[in-house]
C-alpha cells in the first residue's frame, strides 16, 4: 500500500471506529432496532469506502508501474468498475 493514501484511510477508519462505539452505546441504551440498524448500514457503507480507497490505490500503483498499454487500460477499467460497485 502506498503511503499517500494513509491519512485518508486513518481518517475514515477513525470515523468508523466512532460509529461503532456509538452503536455500542445505542445498544446499551436500548435504542430502537431501526436506529441501530441504520447506523450499522452507515458503518457498512463507510467500510465500502475504505475498500474502495485501497483498491483504487492498488490499481493506481499498478498503472504507474506497468509499461503495458493493454494492462493500463484494463486496470483503469477495473478501477472505474469498482468505483461504480462501491
Amino acid at each position: 500500500m502506498t503511503h499517500h493514501k494513509n491519512p485518508e484511510l486513518k481518517r475514515r477508519l477513525a470515523s468508523i471506529e466512532g460509529h461503532v462505539k456509538a452503536i455500542n452505546r445505542m445498544v446499551d441504551e436500548e435504542r430502537g432496532y431501526s436506529e441501530i440498524v441504520q447506523q450499522i448500514s452507515a458503518v457498512r457503507s463507510a467500510l465500502d469506502g475504505v475498500t474502495e480507497v485501497i483498491v483504487q490505490d492498488l490499481l493506481e500503483y499498478y498503472v504507474s508501474q506497468t509499461t503495458d498499454i493493454k494492462g493500463k487500460e484494463i486496470a483503469r477499467e477495473v478501477k472505474d468498475t469498482v468505483s461504480r460497485i462501491l
